[in-house]
């Protein structure tokens, strides 16, 4: 089993502040030549989740907004 750690710098896309992490990825599916990794990373000054994706020499290829789709409820009928 493969492990790595990438640190990976971006903009958040809600308040356009600067965001440093680091992320370990276990495995072997990212670390595999043109393998590519996603993540979803609260922005420490607003909150907002961003995902991320990134390949495993810590480019960034995009970032976006990340949405929570509400969980349905159930009628009372």
């Amino acid at each position: 089993m493969t492990e790595l750690n990438v640190t990976l710098e971006f903009s958040c896309c809600d308040c356009q502040e600067a965001v440093t992490v680091t992320v370990r990825c276990t495995g072997g599916g990212p670390a595999r030549k043109g393998g590519v990794a996603a993540v979803n990373v609260p922005c420490p000054t607003c909150g907002q989740t961003n995902q991320l994706s990134f390949e495993p020499d810590g480019t960034v290829r995009s970032v976006r907004l990340f949405y929570r789709q509400p969980l349905p409820t159930f009628s009372v009928n």
